[in-house]
Parts: C-alpha cells; sequence; structure tokens
C-alpha cells in the first residue's frame, strides 16, 4: 500500500478522493469506484502502487498511437481496477476484478525501476500505462514516468480522460502521449454505457492539447449506441475545435462483456465516419479493428500523398523525412523522434 495523492479529509475520518471527476466521498473502511483507492482512518491508500496485472511489449499503433514514434515499442502495464464500468470492456476481467473478487487485490509486485529497465532491455521507446483507465494506478505510474524521463524513454497514458484537471496538470510535465476516448457524445451514452458523464472527458482533451501533450482521440463506433451521423459530427466537430491536428481513430466495435446483443461494427459505417471527420477538417482520421481497408494510412494532408502505408499493428512502409512529407516537404503534426 501507499498513501495516495489528491485527497481531502472529510467529516468523521471520511476522504474525497480528487483523482477523477467522480469525487468519491469515501468512508471509513471503503473504496472509491475504482475499488483500489480506500479510507483506513481518515488516510486514502493505493491498494496497487506496483502490483502489476499486465506487463506486454506493444506495438505502439495498438494503443491507437499512429503519429507518435512510428513503428516503435511500448512496454505497457496495467494493474488491477477502473474508474469506469462500461458495458463492452474488453479487458473488463482485470478491469473490474475488484468487484468481481470481493475486493482481492491481484498483481505482481514491482518497483518503478524494475518497470523501466524493462522496458529499456526489451528495447522499447516508451513505457504506456494501458489496459485499465491508468489514472486509478497514478502513484505507481507517475514515479514510473519519472524515472522513465531519466533514462529518455517516451510515457503515453491509454486513457478514458476522467482525471481531474489538477492531476492533468500534475501530469502532463512527464506524459509525451495520450490517446484519450471520447467514447460517445451523449451523456446519455456515458451514464448508461459507462457510468460516468460527457464533459469532463471533452476538458481534459482540451487541457491536455494546451499542455502540450501529444493527443489522439479514438472512439469505438457501436451500432445503435453512437453511430449516428449528427453524433459522428458532433465528436469531429468538437476535435477540430481543439486542434485540426488532432488523429481521430475511428475503431470497430465487436460484441463483449455485458454488450453481447450488438453486431459488430460495418466497415461502411467506418468509411462513413472518417469521410465525416475528412470533411470537418481533421487532417488525421483512422479505421481500427478491421485492417487492411486503407483507413489506416497516414496521407500528407497538404499533397495527399501516402507517407505510412500500414496493415492492422504493423506499418509496410515509411517515406516521412524527419517528420516531413517525402514529396511536398509539409511538416507533420506528431512526435516522430
Amino acid at each position: 500500500m501507499k498513501e495516495a495523492g489528491f485527497y481531502t479529509s472529510g467529516k468523521e475520518n471520511s476522504v474525497i478522493c480528487e483523482l477523477c471527476n467522480h469525487h468519491c466521498h469515501i468512508k471509513q473502511g471503503k473504496r472509491g469506484i475504482c475499488g483500489v483507492r480506500e479510507n483506513r482512518d481518515g488516510v486514502l491508500f493505493s491498494l496497487v502502487y506496483g502490483r502489476l496485472i499486465a506487463e506486454h511489449i506493444d506495438p505502439i499503433e495498438k494503443k491507437p498511437l499512429f503519429n507518435f514514434l512510428p513503428g516503435s515499442r511500448a512496454f505497457s502495464i496495467s494493474t488491477v481496477g477502473c474508474n469506469f464500468r462500461c458495458l463492452h470492456c474488453q479487458n473488463y476481467d482485470i478491469s473490474q476484478y475488484p468487484h468481481a473478487h470481493n475486493g482481492e487485490i491481484a498483481g505482481t509486485e514491482r518497483t518503478p525501476e524494475a518497470v523501466v529497465e524493462e522496458a529499456i532491455r526489451t528495447g522499447c521507446a516508451s513505457v504506456c500505462y494501458t489496459y485499465v483507465e491508468p489514472t486509478i494506478f497514478y502513484e505507481f505510474a507517475y514515479d514510473c514516468s519519472l524515472l522513465a524521463h531519466d533514462r529518455q524513454l517516451k510515457n503515453v497514458f491509454v486513457s478514458n480522460g476522467y482525471m481531474t484537471p489538477e492531476v492533468t496538470r500534475h501530469l502532463a510535465p512527464v506524459l509525451d502521449g495520450i490517446n484519450i476516448d471520447i467514447k460517445g457524445y451523449t451523456d446519455n451514452f456515458y451514464k448508461k454505457v459507462c457510468g460516468a458523464r460527457l464533459q469532463p472527458v471533452l476538458d481534459n482533451v482540451k487541457l491536455m492539447h494546451e499542455l502540450g501533450v501529444w493527443v489522439e482521440v479514438t472512439t469505438l463506433i457501436i451500432p445503435g449506441w453512437n453511430d449516428s451521423t449528427e453524433e459522428l459530427q458532433d465528436i469531429a466537430k468538437f476535435i477540430y475545435s481543439v486542434s485540426p491536428t488532432i488523429p481521430w481513430h475511428v475503431t470497430a466495435f465487436y460484441p463483449t462483456y455485458k454488450m453481447m446483443d450488438r453486431d459488430p461494427t460495418p466497415v461502411a459505417t467506418l468509411r462513413k465516419a472518417r469521410e465525416i471527420g475528412l470533411a470537418e477538417g481533421l487532417h488525421y482520421v483512422y479505421e481500427g479493428n478491421i485492417p487492411g481497408e486503407g483507413g489506416e494510412n497516414t496521407y500528407c494532408p497538404d499533397c495527399g500523398t501516402e507517407l505510412i502505408s500500414r496493415h492492422g499493428f504493423s506499418i509496410r512502409q515509411n517515406n516521412l523525412r524527419d517528420g516531413c512529407c517525402s514529396k511536398c516537404g509539409k511538416q507533420l503534426a506528431g512526435v516522430w523522434s
């Protein structure tokens, strides 16, 4: 255990967690929504500090980050727990683990030093905090991030974007890239599917971008839930309002967990979403979870030249020159070295 950051004391030994926008009021002996932060005698503790449930080497494209060190590898880590209860969570076995196992905290003990050394040993260019919402193991992620920067590694979050502004400002100086899910564009979707609200997510996309963190956005398109032309246009317009250079990943849903009643996303729907994003002025819109359809490639936003050719998470060809178009010389937005 480790004392958590970002909380205040309440009445009768209660605490208020200020890590994410749930702002959980936690009574003595109880935990927050995430299931991994517990109040013990008026002190909030992280139960997952250094307790890793997953350690993998992933292509950075799997996060997905396409305009961030393409072709590199990321040392990806996670603990159990999550502050969302998404009905379609593909990692529900670890995100909901404490709730499904009477509060048990599973995982292998690791130190930040061990994580960074393993990332270096395996030739990774970054440490990625992922699989569940990484904010819930913030103290460990932050300590790893400090060491990673000292060893010239990048840091990446794959996030639902629900952290408080205070956490975002604390994290940004050690964070190089983040993929934030905009899961839908209505509070109804966030309430019924995720157990959350939309606005804090939008606020964090803006704030991360303002603070200089490289931001990419993902929307998993679920038939009948968030696939209308109007909603897709709303998401694209919002991203454009922050910056047209933010890549938007429109990805295919496959039935899982508590959402087995929906069909997989048709290729035509992804194509429509990509066309909507481009029509709204976004420079980079990528189709995901359906390899080989052509929507995975990076094109020059000025001359249209295909610069990075992909198939799934693999790069077939990269014609960028120091982050610039090899044909017209346009500097592409992203982190290239």
